[in-house]
């Protein structure tokens, strides 16, 4: 058979279903070839960026490879941001890109560039197929990688020429392998530190959200009545609902939930990536015991020093804690603080849920009525600028994956497209994507896109008309900040000329009915507020203010 034919069947034998992209004439043989699959689902894109931001949040909903597609030199460039906040957000994800032929890989040639070794920064691992003979080992390899804790994204660049080559090579079975558990010594040792503290702490991370390593979590809170404060990435990892339950830390300045952090003499940091959270903001003195429980050890870092590693499968290491909750009977703590932080936390979440207003809206209000409108399984998409901030701190989750926030590498234009996934994940779930007015028109093209798979969305808008995040962090430092405004389109007319439905929203009253009427539209609707940032600075200052409840 052709290379490419045999590409697109090693794909189908990992199960791949789905190839985000926007292919070129590098990719030719290959899109002939995924054409002729039953199996493989290839989803035309507006832009390569859009297409890595589809196949990333595909990932992080079902953990499973996607693939996202470009042609060679510009095709490929397009897809790196994408692929480094996949990569980086520990989001499995296979990059697929064209390139020239061989044969002139080592000269000047038009618009040849080394993709290979653009990409090794952003991806776990990236290769050339120079035989095509390769290609079962490669591609196994690659998916295998991927979907290895920690996931991320894995680079295939297949050359023109190669792929246009006969060849009598077949797709290798995928081998799944278990994760290796923690020895008993260790756990041993964690659990009697953890038995002898007065006051100890959870600090979930982006690892919490498996859905093995959720359920065993829920159970060691229900038996010990520890805490469990998130990183934004570990929404839902308990329910908003639960006691144990202190709700999302992430702000750089100091929050409600950072007083139970204060108080805690031992932290059971549990799937913690530092790259969302910094430890130097929680740990600067250096004075709590960390145990570090994750699928890989501690990265190196002074503020971030565990004395205790448990090393393994996450979900294993929280089923053995159980195992010895059980055994020793139950374990009694000082959880005052806790309790305290929660019922303080509870009462900022319902700041401002009656507020009456018209020209702009509070943040605060909108997410209190957002939250009401969506079910326990629905999924909020956040952009990244000012209102990641606000979802990060009001938006909170009865389950994993219901809030997707990119909070590694951070970057903007990432909600529209990865609604589009998820909307394809979860037809039967509300699925809304908030975004600031500068997020949203980074990849505004995919509109198309999503009208053209008629895609059950609704994109929120919060209009500011400036890079309202970089605003409130330049105010915050320097008592001022830099001319950040710009204009935007006329929303309404936007939506129309894509197809989707559209709304302005200028009264607090009218929102929660007119998202009710968004998502009760067939295809996609834009809903646009108007938004109140006055309301960052007041945060920033009662952050600098805040007491600790007792």
């Amino acid at each position: 058979m052709k290379a490419s034919d045999l590409f697109v069947q090693c794909l189908e034998t990992e199960g791949i279903d789905y190839i985000f992209g926007v292919p070129g004439e590098e990719n030719a043989d290959f899109m002939l070839s995924l054409e002729k699959s039953n199996k493989i689902k290839f989803i035309l894109c507006r832009h390569e960026q859009g297409a890595a931001f589809m196949a990333e949040i595909y990932g992080r909903l079902t953990g499973h490879t996607a693939g996202c597609l470009g042609t060679l030199g510009p095709g490929a460039t397009n897809l790196i941001t994408g692929v480094a906040d996949s990569n980086m957000d520990r989001a499995p994800m296979l990059v697929l890109t064209g390139q020239g032929s061989t044969e002139r890989l080592h000269k000047e040639s038009h618009q040849i560039m080394d993709v290979v070794h653009m990409f090794e920064p952003v991806t776990k691992w990236a290769t050339t197929v120079l035989h095509e003979n390769n290609i079962p080992e490669i591609v196994r390899k690659a998916v295998r990688l991927a979907r290895t804790e920690k996931p991320g994204a894995v680079l295939i660049e297949l050359p023109e020429d190669i792929a246009s080559k006969d060849t009598s090579a077949t797709p290798l079975n995928p081998q799944r392998f278990r994760r290796p558990v923690p020895d008993d010594k260790i756990v041993d040792a964690a659990f009697d530190i953890l038995k002898n503290a007065k006051r100890p702490l959870i600090l979930a991370g982006n690892g919490c959200i498996r859905k093995r390593a959720s359920k065993q979590l829920r159970e060691f809170c229900e038996k010990t009545g520890v805490g469990v404060i998130s990183t934004f990435m570990a929404k839902g990892c308990v329910d908003m609902d639960a006691d144990y339950c202190l709700y999302t830390i992430g702000l750089q300045a100091k929050d409600v939930v950072a007083c139970a952090m204060d108080a805690a003499d031992v932290v059971l940091a549990l799937g913690y990536d530092m790259v969302e959270y910094h430890p130097n903001l929680w740990n600067a003195q250096g004075n709590k015991h960390i145990i570090h429980a994750d699928f890989l050890p501690a990265e190196i870092d002074e503020d971030y020093h565990p004395e205790t590693e448990i090393v393994g499968d996450l979900a294993h290491t929280l089923w053995m804690l159980n195992q010895r909750v059980d055994t020793n009977g139950g374990l009694s703590f000082d959880l005052s603080q806790q309790a305290a932080t929660r019922r303080e936390m509870s009462a900022e979440l319902e700041i401002y849920k009656d507020d009456d207003t018209s020209g702009v809206i509070k943040p605060q209000k909108v997410l209190w009525d957002v939250r009401q409108l969506m079910g326990r399984e629905d999924v909020l998409l956040s952009d990244v600028g000012a209102h990641k901030m606000w979802i990060a701190r009001h938006y909170q989750c009865h389950e994993p994956n219901t809030c997707l926030i990119p909070n590694g590498f951070c970057s903007m234009g990432s909600a529209l497209p990865g609604a589009i996934a998820a909307d394809i994940v979860l037809p039967q779930r509300r699925i809304i994507a908030i975004c600031g007015d500068a997020g949203f028109l980074m990849n505004v093209q995919e509109m198309e896109t999503a009208r053209r798979l008629n895609s059950n969305i609704v994109a929120m808008v919060w209009e500011d008309k400036e890079y309202g995040l970089i605003a409130w962090k330049q105010q915050t430092q320097f008592g001022t900040h830099t001319d950040l405004s710009f204009n935007n389109p006329d929303w309404l007319k936007l939506a129309d000329s894509f197809g989707w439905s559209g709304h302005f929203v200028n009264n607090s009253k009218d929102l929660a009915s007119t998202l009710e009427q968004a998502f009760k539209e067939p295809g996609p609707s834009l809903v646009v507020v108007p938004i109140d940032y006055r309301e960052n600075m007041k945060l920033t200052e009662r952050l600098g203010d805040i007491a600790c409840p007792i």
